[in-house]
Parts: structure tokens; C-alpha cells; sequence
């Protein structure tokens, strides 16, 4: 009699079990919102966005030719043979991931002022699924063209649909602090009277660009989109022009920062050939086709 009392409740153990297991493995397959991909990986319906065309990136200061750097840095001609081909070979900027972003700076000093160049490259990818890298690319050059009150600029901007140049003019801070766009400088030559303090801005701060042809505009010859932006400015030690030329290819973007010092205020770098040959070596880089 006892071990005719055992045997239901195990059959009947053994039934309640049958069918939970069962109502696990039904809902895990077809159940509402059910998901059978391996943990950490997208699921089956998940699209990723498409890859960019560049997946690596150059040695950026073997890059630049030793040519276009004794245009860009003259003055050196006293040094010797060994102090020139350490100017121009150039230092690494320090990045956390050379495969995604690389630079090299060069420096000369000479006793009428210093020029400064720095080139960078950063290969960008997209960690979003329905983002693919070139179009993330595409967002951020928009970001510079805007930050940079670019006019006219191309690009329209992914996540607003307007053009960089329309965003700065709704919401972007006016460069220059309150009120207009900081006027135009001059390109070369005697400074402005002294209202301008040489600097062809108000104040003999910062000021934008030159004439209609050499101010900040986009640039139609470079990559797939392209800016150049120019400013002047003067401090208590002299007067300096930035130019900043910046290109997209595909998922790669890339910044080229050139400037001139001059301690003499009375000499004002020119627009035209400092912007002549910071576009030249865009079209250099660009022509390299950069990593594979």
C-alpha cells in the first residue's frame, strides 16, 4: 500500500515538468518578441551600417613630400643638413588609436616670426547600425563646416537636413562674440588705420578672411566635400593668420592647420599664399589616396 501511494505523485511530478519545459521552449521560439540570436550579437532582422572605404590609415609625417615642406616652412636655408632633415622629418601627435587617427606637426622659428604646421587624419566609423561610416563622416565634416560659419557650404547636414552654412545663420553664436561677422582683413601690406589696430578686425583681435576670393569658402577640387577657413588676429607680441583646410574622403576626414606669426605688425601674413599652399597639400594628400 505505501509504495502503491509513491507512484502518482512521481508520475504526476514527471507531467508538471513535461510540460513546463515545453511552454519554455514554445515561447523562446515563437513567443512575443522573441529573440533567438546569441548574446552579444545583433539579432537576425539587425542591419548594420555599410563599412567605409578606408580601413586603415598613413604614416602622416612620411607623407607630406620634403618638397611641398621646404615651400611650406621657408627660411631654414642657413641650417645644416642634419638640423633641416630634423625640422622636416617632422613629430607624431599623440592619439590613443593610430587606426583611427593620426598627425604630425612641424615647427620654424626665424627671427621675423614662426609658422606652424599640423596635419591629421581620422578614419571614422560608425557604431550605428542604420549609420554607415561614410555617412558618419559626412555628419561630422558638417559639424566643422558649421562650427566654422562656412557660407554656401554644400553639405547638407544629415540631421537636420540643412546646409551647415543655414545652421550657423538659425542657432550658431556669431564668431566674433556679440553681434555681426567679424570684417574682412586685409590681405597684405600697410595696415588699417589704427581703429583696426593692423589687424583688420574692430579691436585688433580676430577677424575673418580677406576679399570675396580668398575668403572662408568651400572648395570644389577636394575629396568629397571641402572647406577653407582663414583668420587674422594680433596679440601684444605681433600679428598671426590661422588657415584651416579641411577635406572628406569617403569615412576619412582630414584637417590641415597652417599659421604665420609675424612680430612685426606692420607686416600682415598673406591670405594668398598661405592659403595657395595649404590647398596645394590638400591636393597632395588627397592625390595619396591615404591607407587601403
Amino acid at each position: 500500500m505505501q509504495r502503491r501511494a509513491y507512484a502518482p505523485a512521481a508520475a504526476l511530478a514527471a507531467a508538471v515538468l513535461t510540460t513546463a519545459l515545453a511552454g519554455c521552449s514554445g515561447d523562446s521560439a515563437s513567443g512575443p518578441g522573441g529573440d533567438d540570436s546569441k548574446p552579444g550579437q545583433l539579432g537576425a532582422s539587425a542591419s548594420g551600417g555599410a563599412p567605409g572605404k578606408y580601413h586603415s590609415l598613413p604614416e602622416p609625417c612620411g607623407y607630406v613630400s620634403p618638397a611641398t615642406l621646404r615651400r611650406m616652412l621657408p627660411g631654414a636655408e642657413d641650417e645644416s643638413e642634419e638640423e633641416a632633415e630634423r625640422r622636416y622629418r617632422g613629430q607624431a601627435t599623440i592619439t590613443y588609436d593610430t587606426d583611427r587617427r593620426v598627425g604630425c606637426r612641424w615647427k620654424l622659428e626665424t627671427p621675423e616670426g614662426t609658422r606652424h604646421l599640423t596635419v591629421d587624419f581620422e578614419r571614422v566609423v560608425s557604431y550605428q547600425t542604420d549609420v554607415s561610416d561614410e555617412d558618419r563622416a559626412r555628419q561630422l565634416y558638417a559639424r566643422l563646416a558649421t562650427a566654422a560659419n562656412i557660407p554656401a557650404a554644400a553639405s547638407a547636414s544629415p540631421s537636420t537636413g540643412t546646409s551647415p552654412s543655414a545652421a550657423a545663420s538659425a542657432g550658431a553664436k556669431p564668431q566674433g562674440g556679440v553681434g555681426a561677422k567679424k570684417q574682412s582683413a586685409p590681405v597684405s601690406g600697410t595696415p588699417t588705420p589704427s581703429s583696426t589696430n593692423g589687424s583688420g578686425a574692430p579691436g585688433g583681435s580676430a577677424g575673418k578672411g580677406t576679399d570675396a576670393e580668398l575668403a572662408p569658402r568651400v572648395l570644389d577640387d577636394l575629396g568629397d566635400d571641402a572647406f577653407v577657413d582663414d583668420e587674422l588676429a594680433t596679440t601684444g607680441t605681433g600679428v598671426h593668420r590661422d588657415i584651416k583646410v579641411v577635406f572628406r574622403s569617403s569615412n576619412v576626414l582630414v584637417t590641415i592647420t597652417y599659421d604665420q606669426w609675424s612680430t612685426d605688425k606692420a607686416h600682415i601674413p598673406s591670405s594668398a599664399d598661405l592659403q595657395g599652399k595649404a590647398h596645394a597639400l590638400a591636393r597632395e594628400l588627397d592625390a595619396g589616396h591615404f591607407g587601403n
